[in-house]
């Protein structure tokens, strides 16, 4: 797995050993493939430029440090999992990019509340979701956003999961914009605000 564009392209990044969970057989972290991550970086385009950037379920870090690479100003690296915090800490370092990057070990499953209580104003203009797939963790992260408490206006939440899971259109200040799909993987485009229907 390597970084696709930007400052740091070609960086090849520490990835997970095929360590499965016990109760589901999958893994225990599932990067996002490179031709999945180069292919939704496209579809973002200058948008990720100067971004405040928060990465949930953040597993290796890929998304985030992509981020950076291409021009993030900040990026905000959130995961339960032991084994991820020290795979992200190593990938920072392995870019360069400690001086734009927080790490934090946090079970996502129970609230984004600690965020809006540590961050203070922050406000993200984009935000990748990732969580383990099938676990109804999108549509619990969708809800919870859906206030825009972490959201710039117009900010864009991007949520990746199994392609057949239904996320609603709209939900409180999100509006699904754009829907893409790589294999089984899906990504759900949502943006922060009023959407001009024209």
């Amino acid at each position: 797995m390597r970084i696709i564009g930007g400052t740091a392209k070609g960086r090849r990044l520490q990835t997970p050993p095929k360590s499965m969970g016990k109760r589901t057989g999958r893994p225990v972290i599932r990067p996002t493939a490179d031709r999945a991550r180069e292919a939704l970086f496209s579809i973002v385009g200058s948008e990720v430029e100067d971004a405040w950037v928060l990465d949930l379920f953040a597993g290796t870090g890929a998304l985030g440090l992509e981020a950076l690479s291409r021009g993030a100003r900040s990026v905000v690296f959130v995961d339960r999992n032991s084994q991820s915090i020290k795979l992200i800490q190593k990938n920072i370092e392995l870019c360069g990019f400690s001086d734009k990057s927080s790490v934090m070990k946090r079970d996502l499953a129970k609230s984004l509340s600690f965020l809006e209580k540590l961050l203070g104003d922050r406000d993200f203009s984009l935000i990748f979701v990732d969580p383990p797939y099938r676990k109804g963790l999108s549509l619990s992260m969708i809800k919870e956003l859906s206030s825009g408490a972490l959201l710039a206006s117009s900010g864009l939440v991007i949520i990746e999961d199994e392609v057949d899971v239904e996320l609603p259109r709209t939900m409180g200040l999100l509006t699904l914009v754009d829907k893409r799909q790589y294999g089984d993987t899906g990504f759900w485009l949502y943006r922060a605000g009023k959407i001009d229907q024209q």
